[in-house]
């Protein structure tokens, strides 16, 4: 029996690449896109993943790639309808895909990965409405995915900054000259997706700066309840919070 992932945004970028990964390693791909079921309608989402299972009986992996970006800049100066559709697309999206995918997915085996950024982690003035919404993702990851009552196997993997249509028209990376390679993406997505790393679940995975290799090794070192995953960071042990 194949093993079928569903991949969202997967029409170009690095959607693309991973549908394509996965593809070579032995899935059955049902590639997503805006023309066949846009991730913030419900109905449109809830009948796509009817029609995949009823064509393959079960999913064993989910992968949450659409997402767009906002205007870069401050706040003050951002656009109310533009800024609450980067949001749906980032967060609405993510939530639907797996809300419907979850009764579905493999039991024991079956996997999400979210794809996430480093911009959920940092604190930056341009493209709020992104940031937010990467942020809000990070915690729907760990809720899923970290602690005994968890739904499924859920993992955060910012891909680092691949060269793409949206990352070449983005402010911040004109002139770059160092991308990560979606080769790095597509390595680490697979080792998820193998059940190698379940160790991570819940919890930011970085291509680019993260290996298979690296992240099996620290896992063995033992991680942390907060290790990898977006929370407070108290003042020490004598913060009433603690």
């Amino acid at each position: 029996m194949s093993r079928v992932a569903i991949v969202t945004g997967a029409s170009r970028g690095i959607g693309a690449h991973v549908a394509a990964a996965l593809e070579q390693a032995g899935y059955a791909v049902e590639r997503g896109s805006r023309s066949v079921a846009p991730v913030t309608d419900r109905t449109a989402v809830e009948s796509w993943v009817e029609d995949v299972v009823a064509r393959h009986g079960h999913v064993d992996l989910l992968v949450n790639n659409a997402g767009v970006i906002d205007a870069e800049v401050p706040l003050a100066d951002s656009d109310p309808d533009e800024w609450w559709e980067t949001v749906e697309v980032n967060v609405r999206g993510p939530y639907l895909m797996t809300r419907s995918v979850l009764p579905h997915l493999t039991p024991g085996t079956g996997r999400i990965v979210n794809i996430n950024s480093g911009a959920a982690y940092r604190n930056a003035g341009v493209a709020t409405a992104y940031n937010v919404s990467k942020g809000a993702l990070a915690r729907l990851t760990s809720q899923l995915g970290l602690g005994e009552d968890r739904s499924a196997l859920v993992f955060d993997l910012a891909p680092g900054v691949v060269r793409t249509d949206m990352t070449e028209a983005m402010v911040m990376h004109r002139g770059r000259t160092e991308w990560t390679s979606p080769v790095e993406v597509t390595t680490l997505l697979l080792a998820l997706a193998s059940g190698r790393l379940d160790a991570w679940s819940g919890r930011l995975v970085r291509a680019g700066v993260d290996t298979p290799e690296s992240l099996l090794l620290r896992a063995q070192q033992g991680l942390g309840d907060l290790d990898r995953t977006l929370g407070l960071m108290c003042w020490g042990d004598d913060d009433p919070l603690t």
